[in-house]
């Protein structure tokens, strides 16, 4: 994002990309495809004959934690979770002394809408926007279903938004605003489809690979259209995802009602790199517990170091950050994942996971068509 905001006129405190050369797209419209999920070794893996892997220039990291809470807000200020301070799926959130989910901005507890109760996102967020600085025409596409969320309004502030409702419509969008004006621009469209596959069939599902199948001749069609017409099409992902399919992997809170005790408040963050609020007479009991039944599961962290060592990003970080991560980090290792339950919630343990720093979730691809 600081090497897009570069050549778009801008600036930003973190480096551009070293891999590849973003003055030679300068004078041409850009197109940011984000596809959720599409992992750089599952390009290198399930891709190989594709027209994205034909163009692809180079491997990058996401951004810590790799998950889309986190990644996408990134993708939409070009600032780094230090910054942002939105650290995963399941948020807790000082504010209002509960675990959120927090792109829907619901209550993890029972799926409330915090909006009900005149809690507005601006409230716990407030960084600018990507496209508001823009002298650039700016277009932003997702699906109908958010594009106006209470999160989406702010992460998309300056720009055009775009609906769609499935793939072709998509495609159409793009098109769209390309075809808007003579002036150079900037479009940021996100697709998540493939990564909801991962999730409920595994990254190594026929479904998955099927729709990553669909999406490369879509690809491959838009960049044929585009040729001669002074526009880059980019490619990328928030993360990858690795599989959990065996039980033994799966930790349920539901087993260990001793490590429970140790909590102040359910988990938040996500399965592969979980937030835990500890109470402060029973730490020793938590680490203990931790070191000796999920030693082979996890890696243990206190929070605080984690942001000394710049594991959410560079610079200063956000006042709020502390709040949202906990007292200790847990990492998972290998394809473990960590899952508790809260009152009103319906069990979900996915085959995909993402979040932890394993190779398959923190390397996106960049592809570039010029």
């Amino acid at each position: 994002m600081s090497s897009i905001k570069e050549v778009l006129g801008g600036k930003s405190r973190y480096k551009p990309l070293d891999i590849f050369d973003f003055s030679n797209i300068s004078k041409k419209n850009i197109v940011l495809i984000v596809i959720d999920g599409l992992g750089y070794n599952y390009l290198t893996k399930y891709g190989k004959d594709s027209f994205l892997y034909k163009n692809l220039k180079g491997k990058m990291t996401s951004v810590f934690p790799a998950t889309t809470a986190s990644a996408m807000t990134t993708f939409s200020t070009g600032l780094a979770p230090q910054q942002h301070a939105l650290t995963g799926w399941f948020m807790y959130l000082k504010e209002i002394g509960a675990v959120s989910v927090i792109l829907p901005f619901t209550s993890r507890a029972g799926d409330l809408k915090l909006t009900k109760g005149k809690i507005k996102y601006k409230d716990i967020y407030n960084e600018k926007s990507f496209f508001e600085d823009l002298k650039t025409a700016s277009t932003s596409i997702k699906h109908k279903a958010y594009i106006d969320s209470e999160y989406s309004r702010l992460v998309d502030k300056g720009a055009k938004k775009l609906p769609f409702s499935n793939l072709n419509g998509f495609f159409r969008q793009i098109n769209k605003a390309l075809n808007t004006t003579d002036n150079k621009k900037y479009i940021l469209a996100y697709w998540a489809k493939l990564d909801s596959l991962c999730h409920e069939k595994g990254a190594d599902s026929q479904e998955a690979k099927g729709h990553f199948n669909e999406l490369d001749k879509k690809v491959k069609s838009l960049a044929d259209s585009l040729k001669n017409k002074n526009t880059a099409i980019i490619i990328s992902a928030d993360h990858g995802l690795i599989d959990t399919k065996e039980k033994n992997k799966i930790i349920e809170l539901k087993n260990h009602p001793r490590f429970v005790e140790t909590l102040a408040m359910p988990l938040s963050g996500e399965p592969r790199v979980v937030y835990c609020y500890v109470k402060p007479q029973k730490v020793k009991e938590f680490e203990n517990y931790v070191k000796t039944e999920f030693k082979n599961a996890c890696e243990i962290y206190k929070s605080d170091d984690l942001v000394k060592n710049n594991y959410f990003g560079l610079f200063e970080p956000n006042k709020k950050l502390k709040d949202r991560i906990g007292d200790y980090v847990l990492i998972m290792k290998e394809n473990y994942i960590m899952k508790d339950l809260v009152l009103g919630e319906d069990q979900s343990i996915f085959i995909g996971n993402h979040g932890g720093v394993s190779e398959e979730e923190m390397f996106v691809p960049l592809i570039v068509v010029e």
